[in-house]
């Protein structure tokens, strides 16, 4: 009699992996796999992780990092979810981004949250061609040009804006103020990324002015010189005194 079908399959996984059947991949503790909204779902919530998980499935849309005590995200730490389309990192211990931290995402990532975190500054580059919805408030942040650049970059999530305060690490005048009205009053990006274009800017039209002063004053100092020659008195023309010679010829000749 032949067996079932279903043992014979089994059979062949058991001589096709040299005799051993591979183990189901199983999420870290406190991790689950779900379908929210027909959407494929990873939840890490309160799972006590210290860094970004491994084996998070290619297909997720919905990824739940929060709660846990993650202290920086490294270089294409999620470049292998391409449809990744929101990432909660909020609530964390979040102190580095790297540039790279979000590589991969620039056609995908919609929505990050970032906020009640370490951050007390992020690099520019973290964020350059994402089109985002982020959560920055609750953060210790320097309020400095990086800041000032990243927020040209991205979109505030609605209502997050007056959670964006300068911590201890800010300047003395600005320590305990929103972020968002400096930002729009003061320029903090005088040198440094973003502001070295500037400071240039500045410079050239600078020299420019200078030379434009220079060739002012060169023209009114040659014009005030040829109107005192204009006004001057001519010289009468000198006699020239008769020779003898000529004297003698003249009496000759009448």
């Amino acid at each position: 009699m032949l067996p079932p079908a279903s043992h014979l399959l089994s059979l062949l996984l058991v001589l096709g992996t040299g005799g051993t059947v591979p183990s189901p991949w199983v999420p870290p503790q406190g991790c689950y796999v779900a379908e929210e909204a027909g959407e494929r779902t990873f939840r890490c919530s309160q799972a006590g992780l210290s860094a970004v998980p491994t084996g998070i499935p290619n297909d997720t849309r919905k990824l739940y990092l929060d709660a846990n005590r993650l202290a920086s995200v490294p270089a294409g730490a999620f470049q292998h979810l391409p449809v990744l389309e929101e990432l909660d990192l909020s609530h964390n211990a979040l102190v580095h981004l790297s540039g790279a931290a979000f590589q991969g995402l620039a056609g995908s990532l919609r929505h990050l949250d970032l906020s009640a975190n370490q951050l007390a500054s992020v690099p520019v580059e973290a964020f350059v061609g994402l089109k985002i919805q982020v959560n920055l408030s609750a953060n210790p942040w320097h309020c400095d040009c990086a800041l000032q650049e990243v927020l040209r970059q991205v979109r505030l999530a609605p209502d997050t804006g007056t959670g964006i305060v300068c911590g201890p690490g800010a300047r003395p005048d600005l320590v305990g103020q929103e972020f968002l009205p400096l930002a729009g009053e003061e320029e903090l990006c005088g040198t440094g990324r973003g502001g070295a274009q500037r400071s240039t800017d500045v410079a050239l039209l600078v020299t420019m002015g200078g030379w434009l002063v220079l060739v002012v004053a060169y023209l009114a100092h040659y014009v005030w010189q040829n109107r005192d020659e204009t006004r001057r008195p001519l010289k009468p023309a000198p006699v020239l005194p008769v020779r003898s010679e000529d004297s003698s010829t003249l009496s000759t000749v009448v």
